[in-house]
């Protein structure tokens, strides 16, 4: 009986030993939670990390308990939550295979003539900040490890402005851009990868920020989270020799 225990506790061990690990941000709502759904259903251990608790364990019911999760509440914006939230993500899995930053805000008033240097600050330290900090948490244990995929959610405004995002938003998908393309440029020779999404019109909660909000018709030609996490998975699942530097969706209906 005890080697029967025995058999099977080293066989679940080797199972979650085979796991991957992925820590996403932005896990409570739209594109980050669909990300992490997709990723437990398919077998990937994850920490959620969004700003309201709530929200997050929402997206661990929908996701299920097939695998491991944990629940990260974090401001990415502030450096010292950051690095509190990783290292509670590290002590858990030990290893982090896949960082995915998908949180991101925006405001109604974000015209150049109305933005505040408030709502700027905020924009900036959400979207673009955010992403940089937690990029520098993930990558001294992916160099150690020789592997890793970092995947930016980035937006088609990180390609070419538009009135409908506002300068903030578009300065920090510009931003992200580059910082994608950076650690391509500089971290290839440890194992290190890294995507930029750039996702047209999507329908999540994000469109109710924009000054006058599109209608249900509207809504319903866009794309939908799951759109989008299918090119995370994509990123995700290629190939270590093989690197997706870019991906732009667009709804075809639109």
């Amino acid at each position: 009986m005890n080697k029967t225990k025995q058999s099977a506790g080293g066989k679940e061990q080797q199972r979650r030993e085979r796991r991957k690990v992925a820590i996403i941000t932005g896990a409570g709502s739209g594109v980050g939670r669909a990300v992490a759904i997709a990723l437990v259903q398919r077998g990937w251990d994850v920490a959620v990390i969004g700003r309201r608790k709530e929200t997050l364990d929402e997206t661990i019911q929908l996701a299920g308990r097939s695998s491991e999760q944990l629940v990260c509440p974090c401001d990415i914006g502030d450096l010292k939550s950051v690095e509190k939230a990783f290292a509670s993500a590290v002590k858990k899995f030990s290893t982090v295979d896949a960082l995915v930053n998908s949180a991101a805000l925006n405001v109604p008033k974000r015209s150049l003539a109305e933005l505040s240097m408030e709502d700027y600050r905020k924009m900036i330290d959400a979207n673009l900040h955010g992403a940089y900090y937690c990029t520098q948490a993930v990558l001294p244990m992916m160099r150690r490890q020789k592997s890793g995929t970092i995947v930016h959610i980035v937006s088609e405004a990180g390609k070419q402005a538009s009135p409908k995002s506002g300068p903030a938003y578009v300065m920090s998908k510009f931003g992200l851009t580059g910082l994608t393309q950076s650690i391509n440029a500089e971290e290839r020779a440890n194992g290190i990868r890294a995507c930029a999404v750039f996702p047209g019109d999507i329908d999540t909660p994000l469109l109710d920020k924009r000054p006058q909000p599109p209608s249900a018709e509207a809504r319903a030609k866009m794309l939908r989270p799951e759109d989008v996490a299918e090119c995370v998975w994509l990123a995700l699942s290629l190939p270590a020799r093989a690197v997706v530097e870019e991906i732009l969706i667009r709804p075809s209906g639109v």
